[in-house]
Order: structure tokens, then C-alpha cells, then sequence
């Protein structure tokens, strides 16, 4: 009995050695990732190239008025470090491609058709991952597939057969429903940068970026925003923006890594021209409807009652 009770307590003590040391080995790790984060922070703050501002999420909005006619640059708001505020500044390693230059953003942008070019290039991307899957199903026809959960129209769930799965995946994308008009329409988020969402409060400190143009529209290729998964690139940011600065009256006010925040000054006035810009700005940025409204008639009656506007990409 003894013996037992001696082996039992020898392979605790090595248990608990064991488990020590890998808490050390991850507390080690997480030290040293902080202080890599902390030394890229430093260096980015001193290698970004342009201006910048700290203040409060409750003073930005304000201050960002009164920058707009400092004559020090257009303002743009960037958030906090609480939204990846780092992920904007550009690149400053050594081994990184330089940036594309700003004119030949800009000139991209001045021939881009908008709407009209993406829905081309979208269909276009489309077309060549079908093709492109297509191809791998044939050299692998037991391939894994992703599970595809569809709900139905009285709210239950169904996961679908891989049958069912390949013929979703086979028929292109999919449309997004129109749905029934809301009675209560949500408002627009509006200046979401400023703000710890799952908190609900003003983040303490944020920045505000001084960019040397007086084209707001020009902000995306500054900073070259844009170009990653479904986030068109920044020459179709500036042609969207452009598009619908002209038709109504936007303005850009807040950004981060994935989000963007618009003043709109002319909101669509009807249903009909809501759902026909709801549609656009479907094409621009699915996930606003995909995974937030989920249907083209919430999107558009919020877009009719609100005088902001909220982009996001996962």
C-alpha cells in the first residue's frame, strides 16, 4: 500500500512540475509577445509618415470638426488601440515591398466605373474560384467540405448533406434575401471607431490622423486601405467614396484596420432607390448584410433613417 500511495505521489509532484513549468513557458511567451507588441507599437507610431493627434472617444467627433478647417491636413479618425489601431500604420520593416505610390492609386481610381467595375470583378473572382474548385474536386472527389448550416424559413436549422453541399458551393454566390420592409428599423451605429463595442463606453484615448490632401476621398491610397479578402483595394475605395460623396454627400469621419465610419448628408428618400443603394453597398461590403442585417430591406431602411453609414470586413 505504501508503494502505491509512494508512486501516486511521485506522479503528482512531476504532474505539478510539469504543469509549472509550461505555465512558466506561457507566461515567458506571453511576456515576450507583449513586449515585441509594444516595441512594434513605438516603431510604428515613429515611422508613420503623417500627423497625428491623441485625444478621447468623447472629444474626437468634435475635434475632427474643428481639424477639418485648421488648414493642417484632412482629418480622419483612426480609433484606439483597443480596435487594432496599429494595423493601419504602414509597414516600416526593412525586408517589406515599398508601398505603391499614392498618384498611381489615384489614377487607378480616376478609371474605375463604380458600381459597375466591381460587380465585373466580383463576378469575375467568382467565376475563377468555381472554376478553380472544381478543378480540385476532380483530382480529390473526397475532399473535406465546409459545414453549410441554412436556416429556414420558420427559424429552425438544417446542416446539409455534402450532396446539398456541393450543389450550394457549385452554383456560384449566393444572393442576398430581400426580405419584408421592418416596422422598426434599427439606426445607424454611427461613430462605432470612438467606441468599446462590447462595453458600450467611449474608449479613453484615441488618434486622430492629419492626411496632406484636401480630397477626403484621397484618404484609402494614402494610407493604402483596403486589398484584403473580401475589402476591395484602395483604388476602389476612392471611386466608391467619389460615387457616393456625389449622389449623397458623404463624407468619411472614422476608420480602423476593418471598419469604416461615413457622414451621409443626403440619405435615399424613397424605398425603392434605398434597396438600389443597399444593393450596391452589398457588392462593396457583403458582411454589413451577411453578418449584420441579414436581409437588402434592413439594410436599406436603415440607410433611410440614419445619417450614418457603418462598413465592416471580416
Amino acid at each position: 500500500m505504501n508503494r502505491r500511495i509512494f508512486n501516486f505521489s511521485s506522479i503528482a509532484s512531476m504532474a505539478s512540475a510539469f504543469l509549472g513549468s509550461r505555465s512558466n513557458a506561457r507566461a515567458e511567451t506571453l511576456n515576450e509577445y507583449k513586449k515585441k507588441t509594444q516595441e512594434y507599437e513605438a516603431q510604428a507610431l515613429a515611422n508613420f509618415p503623417f500627423k497625428l493627434i491623441e485625444t478621447t472617444g468623447k472629444r474626437a467627433f468634435a475635434l475632427w470638426k474643428q481639424l477639418k478647417t485648421a488648414g493642417g491636413g484632412t482629418p480622419v479618425i483612426l480609433g484606439g488601440d483597443e480596435n487594432r489601431f496599429f494595423n493601419l500604420l504602414l509597414p516600416f520593416e526593412s525586408n517589406a515591398p515599398p508601398p505603391q505610390p499614392v498618384k498611381e492609386i489615384l489614377e487607378a481610381a480616376a478609371k474605375i466605373r463604380f458600381p459597375a467595375d466591381l460587380i465585373a470583378k466580383r463576378r469575375a473572382d467568382d467565376a475563377a474560384a468555381t472554376a478553380s474548385f472544381r478543378e480540385r474536386l476532380k483530382k480529390y472527389p473526397n475532399m473535406p467540405l465546409p459545414t453549410e448550416i441554412v436556416v429556414a424559413p420558420d427559424g429552425t436549422h438544417k446542416t446539409l448533406s455534402r450532396e446539398e453541399t456541393l450543389s450550394l458551393m457549385l452554383a456560384g454566390p449566393r444572393q442576398p434575401p430581400v426580405g419584408d420592409w421592418p416596422e422598426h428599423p434599427d439606426e445607424a451605429p454611427g461613430l462605432t471607431v470612438v467606441t468599446n463595442l462590447l462595453k458600450g463606453t467611449a474608449l479613453p484615448k484615441v488618434r486622430i490622423a492629419l492626411i496632406p490632401t484636401d480630397d477626403w476621398t484621397a484618404i484609402p491610397a494614402y494610407l493604402r486601405w483596403g486589398g484584403w479578402n473580401e475589402c476591395p483595394a484602395p483604388e476602389y475605395q476612392v471611386a466608391a467614396f467619389r460615387y457616393w460623396r456625389d449622389r449623397y454627400g458623404i463624407e468619411l469621419v472614422g476608420m480602423t484596420s476593418d471598419t469604416l465610419n461615413l457622414t451621409v448628408a443626403r440619405p435615399p428618400s424613397t424605398r425603392e432607390e434605398a434597396l438600389a443603394l443597399a444593393r450596391e453597398q452589398y457588392v462593396y461590403c457583403s458582411d454589413i448584410v451577411d453578418q449584420g442585417t441579414q436581409t437588402l430591406s434592413a439594410l436599406a431602411a436603415t440607410l433611410m433613417s440614419g445619417g450614418w453609414w457603418f462598413f465592416w470586413w471580416d
